[in-house]
């Protein structure tokens, strides 16, 4: 059967590393992206100026994190301005384009009337009328972002925390926009990305390096590998470190040698792709890791690692699969991808953060992992309380961005291609957190006709639901890699809406619009309202470039 995994992995990744290195190559109409002088499309984004005022006297409707530092994706009516009837009746309110991009890939911070939002490959933070669209301030980080947005407010001070792919850490205003600080958030010795968001936690910003090798590795010539996961703590007034933990010690020669006489290094992996969550009551950051990316492997990777929170000292770590060691070599049987007898080379991160919940009076922590699997742990010491899976999982399959919970069930979205897998099982599941019995689930299938095909490469194949799903109020909100909306009933799994995003759009900003795949943690809503980036363009996947906003007919 591992065997029978990894070819299907090989298989399904060959072109994925193909289109991962030639992203310009994504969009559905094949077209190149579109050269657009930024001081003229900012400027036709702006709000007139008597509108640009931004009003932070009301708590967040939604950040990624909740204000307690937890990750459940759950937003009651309060919140979010909707009650479960309203989401039958929603039409689309605007829309927004953004010049050069193809992935719309992050989750805003909703504060009444104003949604922040981290336009990722523009490398621009907007504060935007959550009304009409239009902007109030713009930042402009001089570098290409990945991670969304956290937020918060101590006494008058208002504050947003991003990073950045070189893994920056910057600190803005969230009235003006202006930066507070930019600083390095790397840690020792180590390069990564900031891909998670970070979390603010009193004095302190928690942040999650996503450091690995894994594309490198790819590359026949790299010595691999040497990077590796990473947290640094900063602080919140000025973002001086205050400590650092890594997944594994530094990499170094291993004495290994590739089929073209090229030295290896390791260990290397374990990566930190998603937000820490933060355990207030046992004073723990709880992190979740990817793959080892060279020999030798650890007991890091794959796993959910529990941190000290004022120090950093590791206190316990669940590994749910030992031995998981594969780059990008691993695509095509590269010379980087060294097989031993005891090597899984499957690459089934932890790609969502773990989620702490109270179930029939007990605490778990609850994480949905690639493989297809959905895990319950002791948040004081890792133990497993229960375990489900559903389907084979890949490398993009399985469950991809994390789960959601409305504290009676979780919502796990699986996004097994069935063209690769002869068991595929995409769509979207649900278990009751405490016994962890299956609930209700739906099965996606594809909906292709001529107009869907031709917007739609490989539309018979690329429908699984691979987004972060939302739960708000009675209803959970996801989407799939063919660019479809979809809003069901939590309680049955009835589907109560259905939106197609993969069409052409008339922008608030005059920018030519585009839907796309749904991927990553694209969905969001509050003030009322439904916020959903539709394009993400890398792995064969479908580009675009719009975000749009819904809301119940009036």
């Amino acid at each position: 059967m591992c065997i029978n995994r990894r070819h299907q992995s090989f298989l399904y990744n060959i072109l994925s590393l193909l289109v991962f290195l030639t992203l310009g190559l994504n969009s559905t109409q094949a077209q190149e992206p579109e050269l657009v002088d930024p001081s003229a499309w900012v400027a036709a984004t702006m709000c007139q100026l008597d509108k640009r005022s931004v009003d932070l006297s009301q708590a967040p409707s939604f950040t990624f994190t909740g204000a307690d530092g937890n990750n459940p994706r759950h937003l009651d009516a309060t919140q979010a301005g909707l009650v479960t009837a309203d989401f039958a009746d929603l039409e689309l309110a605007w829309s927004i384009a953004f010049p050069e991009t193809s992935s719309m890939r992050a989750a805003p911070v909703i504060v009444g009337s104003t949604l922040f939002y981290s336009a990722t490959d523009a490398g621009r933070v907007f504060a935007l009328d959550a009304e009409s669209g239009c902007a109030k301030w713009v930042y402009e980080a001089g570098t290409r972002l990945r991670s969304s947005l956290a937020y918060d407010r101590q006494g008058s001070s208002a504050t947003l925390v991003f990073g950045d792919q070189d893994g920056s850490v910057h600190s803005l205003n969230a009235e003006t926009g202006e930066a507070n600080w930019v600083v390095s958030g790397q840690a020792t010795d180590n390069q990564a990305m900031i891909t998670g968001t970070p979390v603010i936690v009193g004095e302190k910003v928690i942040v999650p390096l996503s450091g690995s090798g894994v594309i490198t590795g790819g590359n026949p010539n790299y010595e691999c590998c040497e990077n590796h996961g990473a947290v640094t703590a900063l602080s919140m007034a000025n973002g001086e470190k205050l400590w650092e933990y890594h997944t594994m010690l530094s990499a170094e020669y291993n004495g290994m040698v590739s089929a073209t006489g090229v030295k290896q290094r390791g260990p290397s992996g374990a990566p930190i792709w998603t937000t820490p969550t933060i355990d207030a009551k046992r004073g723990q950051v709880i992190v979740t890791t990817g793959e080892n990316t060279s020999h030798p492997t650890t007991g890091t990777s794959d796993a959910i690692i529990a941190l000290d929170l004022e120090t950093g000292e590791e206190k316990w770590v669940f590994q749910a699969l030992k031995n998981d060691m594969w780059n990008f070599a691993c695509s095509a049987n590269g010379p980087n991808c060294i097989i031993l007898a005891d090597t899984n080379s499957v690459d089934f991160d932890f790609g969502g953060p773990a989620i702490l919940i109270e179930s029939d009076g007990r605490e778990l922590l609850v994480a949905g992992q690639k493989s297809g699997d959905l895990w319950a742990l002791d948040p004081d010491t890792g133990a497993v309380v229960w375990n489900q899976r559903v389907g084979e999982g890949t490398a993009l399959g399985g469950n991809h961005w994390g789960i959601a919970t409305d504290f009676e069930r979780a919502f796990m979205t699986i996004n097994d291609p069935e063209n690769i897998l002869e068991n595929g099982q995409a769509g979207l599941y649900s278990f009751f957190l405490g016994s962890g019995e299956p609930s209700w689930s739906y099965k996606v299938s594809p909906e292709c006709n001529d107009q869907r095909s031709r917007r739609l490469r490989r539309c018979e194949s690329l429908f699984g639901f691979s987004a972060t799903p939302l739960s708000v109020d009675g209803a959970v909100i996801t989407a799939g890699l063919d660019g479809r909306l979809f809003v069901f009933d939590s309680q049955t799994g009835e589907v109560i809406f259905k939106y197609d995003t993969v069409q052409d759009y008339d922008t608030v900003n005059g920018v030519e619009g585009y839907g796309g795949s749904i991927d990553s943690h694209s969905i969001a809503a509050g003030s009322g309202m439904v916020f959903v980036g539709s394009g993400y363009g890398s792995f064969r996947q479908v580009a675009g470039n719009v975000l749009l906003a819904f809301r119940p007919k009036k």
